[in-house]
């Protein structure tokens, strides 16, 4: 079975589960415990096979999460607020990753020649703890002595921030340790510097990874995606191969095009990919799952030249507050949920209205904010010193800025030269088009302002005769141009995708900076990236149609065709060569005045258009 899994699929490497978050080895061990019942060691057969073809061999093994090992040791588990003990998380101040985690990972490492290593149940299990060992630590740096448990209590933020740091050097020593006994060996943390852990990489992982378990799988995609592509190590996102809701009970395998819309979404940004499928307990993969994973391999493979290790041509860049998840959400790392709805909804936004987006983290801000003709600041509640000043700097320079958010507004008020009438309110007021009435709930700030500034207005009830306000003014500050909109306008698109708010929010972008490849009508699923490698410019047309959007509802199976697309792409002189990946066919189109128009016939799931000298 394994060599006609290999054979088939062709696949980079394997990651065999060694190690799950109940805590029991999948091998033969003699440093932990071994599931009850094992006949054959199978890690011991799945790398003889993947040595003989010539494929890494990776292990799947859980880190802070380790049922068995609290069974066994109650005092090895994090305590909670209460006082008791965790019944599967482990504490990051006790002996359990010396004494236990760190030998079963050099014993599978060394006894079995494995290349890497998938550290899972890591930094999205971690809650904070209240054993005594961080209780003394904390007062020693602090000085606090009462560990806070809720965000109105003295020292919270500080709290998490402990945590957090704790959480470091316990990878940090587990990444060491590997290194240490197997030179060249490759280790990850499961969405380690994802948007899970929104800072600068600092602990010496090899590679960055994150599976996207959500059901709305394509959002969940775009976003993380979008943020390991920024920092500068090697990544892949990895796919469940099936869809599975506790809500509903139901697990069913994902379509070959559900994967393929996942895995274009990620080859779009430049990394690699992987899919997950659980084989029975003896080891049995049907050759119906083999068969899908070797067709969206072949997806993959038709599509490495051209997408691999890209980079970005930037156009739009939306910033991703960490500073306001760290000090507003009230967790030690993500997944973040409601509160990572501001930079969602701001890139579903915008590839709605036709841009090639990119996420700006904010420890990046001030670093590459230069390089992007348009930047997005979402509604977030608390971006901190060193973003807005990156922002302002960014704008007086000559960027083009549009700011969302009442909290924004209000922060950025006095060095845009901006008057609100008073603080942020919760309000349910309207924006409106040609069509209709979108409404749009959440934190509200009005501004006062002249007509010659207002670009937008929004309305307090169903009625355009009166009760405006302005929605958003436009403001130079330096040689730059920032549009301040004081409402959630990127959470409310998150939530909703409201046509109408899309259609007004693409009339107040457009004066300050039109997409560089503009389309002919409305393609709300059409997601539009631009990449560049090897000296050519890299056009991704990605097909989004039939994906689920929310968790309510399953893939249709189907991707309706998109076609044909009308379209411009601004060029300052003519290409040498246009051709269409993976096809490898020469496209024709027609350059006059700037533009460089052709015509996409259909567009099943994903094509790339390469152009050749148009930089």
């Amino acid at each position: 079975m394994i060599s006609h899994l290999l054979d088939t699929c062709h696949p980079d490497f394997i990651q065999y589960d060694s190690k799950g978050h109940p805590g029991y080895l999948g091998f033969p061990s003699k440093t932990g415990m071994s599931a009850p019942g094992i006949v054959q060691d199978s890690l011991a057969v799945w790398r003889r096979v993947t040595a003989a073809h010539g494929v890494a061999l990776y292990n799947h093994f859980s880190g802070v999460l380790d049922g068995f090992a609290v069974t066994k040791h109650p005092d090895w588990a994090r305590v909670v607020p209460d006082g008791k003990r965790d019944a599967q998380e482990t504490s990051l101040f006790g002996p359990y990753e010396r004494e236990l985690m760190i030998p079963e990972l050099i014993e599978a490492a060394l006894h079995y020649d494995l290349d890497g290593t998938w550290v899972d149940g890591d930094c999205w299990a971690v809650q904070p703890d209240y054993c005594d060992a961080a209780r003394q630590q904390f007062l020693a740096k602090t000085g606090i002595d009462t560990l806070p448990k809720k965000p109105e209590d003295k020292g919270w933020n500080q709290f998490l921030e402990f945590q957090r740091e704790q959480f470091r050097q316990y990878v940090a020593r587990y990444v060491d340790a590997l290194h240490r006994a197997k030179p060249g060996y490759q280790i990850t943390s499961n969405w380690m510097y994802s948007t899970f852990v929104p800072e600068r990489p600092a602990v010496p992982i090899d590679y960055l990874s994150g599976d996207i378990a959500d059901l709305a799988a394509v959002r969940m995609a775009r976003i993380q995606s979008r943020y390991l592509s920024r920092c500068g190590k090697p990544w892949d996102l990895m796919s469940w191969g099936f869809e599975r809701d506790d809500k509903f009970g139901n697990a069913s395998d994902k379509p070959v095009v559900e994967l393929e819309q996942e895995a274009a979404i990620v080859l779009a940004q430049g990394g690699a990919y992987q899919i997950y499928y659980v084989p029975t307990r003896a080891g049995w993969i049907d050759d119906r799952e083999i068969k899908t994973a070797a067709e969206v391999g072949a997806f993959c493979r038709q599509r490495q030249r051209w997408s691999h290790r890209s980079e970005s041509l930037p156009e739009v860049g939306v910033l991703f507050s960490g500073h306001t998840l760290y000090h507003t959400a009230g967790r030690v790392f993500g997944e973040w949920g409601e509160s990572e709805a501001p930079a969602a909804g701001a890139v579903d936004l915008l590839l709605s209205c036709g841009y090639s987006v990119d996420l700006i983290p904010d420890w990046q801000a001030a670093e590459c904010a230069a390089q992007y003709p348009l930047i997005v600041l979402p509604d977030w509640k608390e971006i901190g010193e060193a973003a807005a000043s990156a922002l302002t700097t960014y704008v007086a320079g000559g960027g083009n800025l549009l700011v969302c958010g009442a909290e924004n507004a209000h922060l950025l008020s006095s060095v845009f030269g901006l008057h609100l009438a008073g603080t942020p309110q919760e309000r349910a007021w309207f924006v409106a088009d040609d069509s209709g009435f979108a409404q749009i709930n959440g934190s509200w700030a009005e501004i006062e302002a002249p007509k010659s500034q207002i670009v937008a207005n929004a309305y307090r009830t169903h009625d355009t005769r009166k009760d405006d306000l302005p929605l958003a003014v436009r403001l130079q500050h330096g040689k730059g141009t920032v549009v301040v909109c004081p409402a959630p306008l990127a959470s409310a698109y998150g939530k909703g995708s409201a046509p109408i708010l899309r259609s007004v929010v693409r009339r107040m972008l457009e004066p300050l900076h039109a997409p560089m490849v503009t389309i002919d009508g409305d393609y709300p699923s059409l997601e539009i990236v631009m990449r560049k490698k090897d000296g050519q410019i890299l056009i991704h047309f990605i097909n989004t149609g039939g994906a689920p959007v929310t968790g309510e509802f399953r893939h249709s199976g189907i991707v309706p065709p998109i076609g044909p697309i009308h379209f411009k792409i601004r060029l300052p002189a003519p290409p040498s060569k246009v051709t269409l990946e993976p096809d490898g066919t020469s496209f024709a189109g027609n350059y006059e005045a700037g533009e460089w128009r052709g015509v996409l016939a259909e567009l099943y799931v994903h094509s790339i258009l390469r152009v050749a000298d148009g930089a």
